[in-house]
């Protein structure tokens, strides 16, 4: 791996550019790490609000202040949805973050991360040592190096949940927003199984919303999103996409929540079983882009 120059680190500060026509600046105190790895370009720097901050092809992925939101929301509401998940499967997610969320379920017999970049991995360790907190020497877990569509085309096991926490389609991450991979997880789902996705801010990324619901609703009977906060991502709340047979899975009582809860070791600070229940009502723009 070559270091790379990146004329931002010099100015002091790093500039998102993912929507073209809007651009989120952070000032850097400290480039931490800067590297090209085998399929992207990866800086770790240090922001004065957020703290470190990952960066992947120039987007942002993460911060160290907000990452709890979106990494216990991906984890947490599937699992606890379906009640008895054993074994779940995560696409991408390098970092550790959803893998140290998944992990804390005492039902969760193995939990298997299945990551493009092994630069990912090594570098979140070493720099963001709290994003995974553990998880990868996890005795439940299992690291695959490899593209997540192949892996999803070729293996022959099931799975209970599977957590998409991919990058935006662009790049690395493109095949996993196709018609292709969406069946393939499907395919790979146990009876009553659940497949989330990170899917974007649909205040500026409407067509991926519209997009991904005419693909979930030819697998899944009942298809779907629910929202989650975080600040670092601007333009509103995220949607994570929601793919399933069960639609009960979306309405869950909060006694049953609560009870489902006790399954989990450690603290949360976003995940609610209120917090859980409100994140399927969507506000009407988005059910528009679902029609």
């Amino acid at each position: 791996m070559v270091p790379l120059l990146c004329v931002c680190a010099k100015l002091g500060w790093f500039t998102e550019s993912l929507h073209g026509d809007w651009e989120q600046t952070f000032k850097m105190d400290k480039v931490v790490f800067e590297v090209k790895t085998e399929h992207q370009d990866l800086v770790i720097f240090e922001n004065p609000r957020y703290g470190r901050v990952l960066a992947l092809d120039n987007i942002i992925q993460l911060t160290e202040k907000d990452e709890y939101s979106y990494h216990e929301m991906m984890a947490h509401v599937p699992l606890l949805a379906h009640g008895n998940a054993k074994k779940v499967l995560i696409i991408g997610g390098g970092d550790g973050g959803v893998l140290r969320e998944v992990v804390k379920h005492k039902s969760v017999e193995m939990a298997t991360l299945v990551d493009i970049d092994r630069g990912v991995i090594e570098m979140s360790q070493k720099y963001l040592p709290t994003l995974s907190n553990g998880a990868f020497d996890n005795p439940k877990t299992r690291i695959i190096i490899a593209d997540g569509l192949d892996f999803v085309k070729t293996t022959e096991e099931k799975f209970d949940v599977v957590i998409c926490d991919s990058t935006d389609p662009i790049g690395p991450g493109e095949s996993l927003f196709t018609p292709e991979f969406f069946a393939e997880c499907k395919r790979v789902l146990n009876a009553g199984g659940i497949l989330v996705n990170q899917n974007g801010v649909p205040f500026v990324q409407g067509s991926c919303v519209t997009d991904t619901y005419d693909i979930f609703k030819e697998h899944f009977a009942a298809p779907g999103f629910y929202l989650v906060s975080v600040p670092v991502y601007v333009g509103g709340q995220m949607t994570l996409g929601w793919g399933t047979d069960n639609p009960d899975y979306a309405r869950v009582s909060l006694e049953e929540l609560r009870l489902r809860m006790q399954d989990i070791e450690g603290s949360l600070k976003y995940y609610t079983p209120e917090v859980h229940q409100a994140a399927f009502a969507l506000p009407q723009f988005i059910l528009d882009l679902m029609q």
